[in-house]
């Protein structure tokens, strides 16, 4: 996926201070991944010093949202698509960032989870207009915390796409899904974030209708 130009921005990716927004099961599972590849986590709560965030102190450093853009190399959105816009107001100057959004905009519908907008639109391309200063990429949104906290289970890596406008930041998103265990796949520019969150959505179609379960991937297979 880099081309020889972004090699010397690999190995600025070696290790990364990396803010994660969002202290659920995904932003969970990512930080215990990265630690394993030397990457420092800091999680940025509204409240770092409420007792139920305690846990998470065996994991990263609990810090304030207006505290995760200083200082890190790049930002995770970890929360519910839902709370997005305020808590990207909180994190207040990201410029020239890098955010990662792993957010789908699922809602409960009459038959179980849904998408809230799809084919037009996607979360991906209204957040990267939330922060239009930012490099926004779409990606850590289409397989479940499970496989994100631990992802060599399989015989082959799992694929991770990747979709963003700033190609020259693009390289470093795909280290760091390599140090999740995953295939990183270069799915082209954040428009195609619509096409990201209908595959997260046959994820969790697959996992809970289908009868496959959580223990499930979606891999690229190439012709020999």
């Amino acid at each position: 996926m880099p081309t020889r130009g972004a090699m010397t921005l690999l190995s600025e990716a070696a290790r990364m201070r990396i803010s994660i927004i969002g202290a659920g099961r995904v932003g969970s599972a990512l930080a215990r991944n990265w630690r394993r590849s030397g990457h420092e986590i800091q999680f940025a709560v509204r409240d770092p010093g409420a007792a139920k965030y305690a846990a998470l102190a065996s994991l990263g450093t609990l810090i304030s949202l207006s505290e995760a853009a200083p200082g890190a190399d790049a930002l995770v959105l970890a929360t519910p698509f839902s709370a997005a816009e305020d808590a990207i107001k909180a994190l207040g100057d990201i410029s020239d960032k890098i955010l990662l959004d792993s957010t789908n905009p699922f809602v409960m519908g009459p038959n179980g989870l849904a998408l809230a907008f799809g084919h037009s639109d996607s979360a991906g391309e209204r957040i990267a207009a939330m922060a239009p200063k930012a490099s926004v990429f779409k990606v850590l949104n289409t397989t479940g915390d499970n496989n994100l906290g631990d992802s060599t289970r399989y015989p082959q890596k799992p694929l991770m796409l990747i979709a963003g406008d700033d190609d020259t930041k693009k390289p470093i998103v795909a280290q760091l899904v390599t140090d999740l265990g995953f295939e990183p796949g270069d799915a082209g520019p954040m428009i195609n974030a619509r096409l990201l969150e209908a595959h997260a959505m046959l994820w969790v179609d697959l996992a809970m209708k289908r009868g496959y379960g959580r223990n499930i991937a979606f891999g690229l297979l190439r012709a020999v």
